[in-house]
């Protein structure tokens, strides 16, 4: 399913619009980002931003958790999970 980003949370979680006026919380499967606040999360959450914010994609979803879609996110043929962890582990 295509969405476009409305907002970055943090380093694994993004808000998209769903309909006019509805969004989602999305959380990206298999990856682990620090949270806001903690030490690397203001990195983790610009790093997300520079790679999906505002843009068009596309949701693998595999699951719920909380009040979240997980899911694996693609921006064009590039997994967004993957590069994220790739981005992560180089910190």
């Amino acid at each position: 399913m295509r969405r476009t980003v409305k907002k970055v949370i943090d380093g694994d979680t993004i808000v998209v619009n769903r309909k006019i006026g509805d969004t989602n919380k999305i959380r990206l499967a298999r990856v682990n980002a620090p949270e806001r606040g903690k030490s690397g999360g203001r990195k983790a959450t610009n790093i997300l931003r520079g790679l999906v914010g505002g843009k068009s994609i596309t949701l693998t979803p595999k699951g719920r958790s909380y009040d979240r879609v997980v899911a694996e996110v693609w921006v064009g043929r590039k997994s967004v999970n993957k590069r994220m962890n790739e981005k992560l582990r180089r910190k």
